[in-house]
């Protein structure tokens, strides 16, 4: 039974509702246009005044954990949207050919690194996947990057990881600006990309190259879906703390055939994982000795290996196609 005390509630809770600066019912994937509109590459502070920039501010405001019930709410119910587009999302791609890359958010533009995820993840979305990653800067934009620029030639590739370069960290003035640039001059309509990225990281821009954004309020929840629909395996470049966290979060859920079956966790730098992060050694003896099981493990330095590792998982015996 419902008092006159708690319906006053309750119209108050919608009222906050209607009043945050975020669509508390959006149930459809958000476009670089929905973050950043009214975004304007020649004046870096128009930032300021998008979507993007008040909804997190909002956050920062209201506290990174909520601090009154009606704004935990109104969060809870965007995050619930954001699920219910992801699961359309999925009705109409096929799961099984989305593929993570995890990495440093730091990772520079000018980084070799950066150039070789960006290179095979265009490789591997010509060839019939699509990629996924946590859909910030560093290695999580090198991603995407790849993935729009899929259907290019290896000049147009250069030229925009060239264009890029003049804002290497996405601390730079001219990092977003960089971006809409390059996106204006190689406009992207026949391939797809997931970036799933979170305002509790707002600090750090979401990369406008991902076609589809998935955008979060709880960390939580988006790091374990990212990790959820990799279905066809993921892919690790070298990253601190929060890519490790996400290796042994994988890890637990092939162990335990959380979906049915396990997927590769392909480790990308082989100096990188076994001497400064030896994640991949440690995983191997766990192997060993039975406290890990079901895990699909490679280490390599070889971009060619990772796609042929791949489209071996997948099953597909046709020809890859492309060159590195």
């Amino acid at each position: 039974m419902i008092t006159s005390t708690n319906f006053n509630r309750l119209n108050g809770t919608v009222a906050y509702m209607e009043a945050v600066p975020f669509d508390v019912t959006r149930d459809a994937l958000y476009s670089a246009a929905d973050l950043y509109q009214g975004f304007q590459a020649d004046d870096e502070s128009s930032w300021d005044a998008t979507y993007d920039s008040k909804v997190y501010q909002h956050y920062i405001s209201t506290g990174k954990q909520a601090k009154t019930v009606e704004e935990s709410l109104a969060r809870a119910v965007h995050d619930h949207g954001m699920h219910m587009a992801l699961n359309r999302f999925f009705e109409e791609h096929d799961y099984r050919l989305c593929l993570g890359i995890m990495g440093g958010h730091a990772l520079l533009r000018t980084d070799r690194m950066f150039r070789d995820t960006a290179l095979l993840s265009k490789r591997l979305t010509e060839n019939g996947f699509f990629m996924l990653s946590g859909g910030g800067p560093g290695a999580m934009e090198a991603t995407h990057l790849g993935a729009w620029m899929a259907g290019r030639t290896d000049e147009e590739m250069e030229d925009a990881l060239t264009a890029l370069a003049v804002a290497p960290s996405f601390k730079d003035k001219g990092w977003l600006a960089s971006a809409f640039r390059v996106m204006e001059r190689y406009p992207q309509k026949d391939y797809v990309s997931l970036g799933i990225p979170t305002w509790l990281y707002g600090h750090e821009p979401s990369t406008p190259f991902a076609t589809h954004i998935a955008k979060f309020f709880e960390n939580s929840i988006r790091e374990d879906s990212i990790l959820t629909y990799a279905f066809g395996g993921i892919i690790y470049t070298p990253g601190s703390a929060g890519t490790v966290q996400e290796v042994f979060q994988d890890a637990v859920q092939n162990h335990y055939l959380s979906f049915g079956f396990s997927s590769p966790m392909i480790f990308m730098g082989k100096d990188f994982w076994t001497h400064e992060m030896p994640i991949y050694p440690l995983l191997q003896g766990l192997m060993k000795s039975g406290k890990y099981k079901n895990l699909l493990l490679t280490l390599t330095d070889d971009p060619e290996e990772i796609i042929q590792e791949i489209v071996r998982f997948r099953g597909g015996e046709e020809e890859v196609s492309g060159e590195w």
